[in-house]
């Protein structure tokens, strides 16, 4: 079965931090994909962070490019296996540079908190109990 993919394009501001943010996060980098202006980030089988340096990013649209710590452009949400993941992913962004943003999330059968990244992109990150999910 064909599972279809995302890619999550971001400019950044800073290519060769927000490289060592994400790989201090414990991700991989494609080097196949990245290059002087790019950096490929796989977060998943089916989800890859496209990150742009300005010039790149401006190359795919004829908008003003925001300056995400200001502005909101888009709010990225990733799944985890369970609260401790959750946790863990924030503090290691947190130990990488990124800050905290909003209230922990805790609704018994669903626990979420966020990050921002070096620059200012909102990261969601939630676990949900399988249980809840089913029934």
């Amino acid at each position: 079965m064909y599972q279809q993919m995302i890619f999550v394009n971001l400019s950044t501001n800073d290519l060769d931090a927000s490289r060592k943010f994400f790989t201090e996060l414990g991700y991989s980098i494609n080097e196949q994909f990245s290059d002087d202006s790019t950096v490929s980030v796989p977060i998943s089988d089916t989800i890859v962070a496209m990150l742009h340096t300005p010039q790149k990013y401006s190359v795919f649209t004829k908008k003003e490019i925001i300056d995400s710590r200001t502005h909101s452009e888009v709010l990225i949400a990733l799944s985890a296996e369970s609260r401790e993941k959750v946790d863990e992913l924030v503090e290691k962004a947190v130990a990488a540079g990124g800050r905290v943003t909003g209230e922990t999330q805790d609704l018994g059968f669903m626990y979420g908190r966020a990050f921002e990244d070096l620059d200012g992109h909102t990261w969601e990150v939630a676990w949900m109990d399988p249980a809840a999910i089913q029934g």
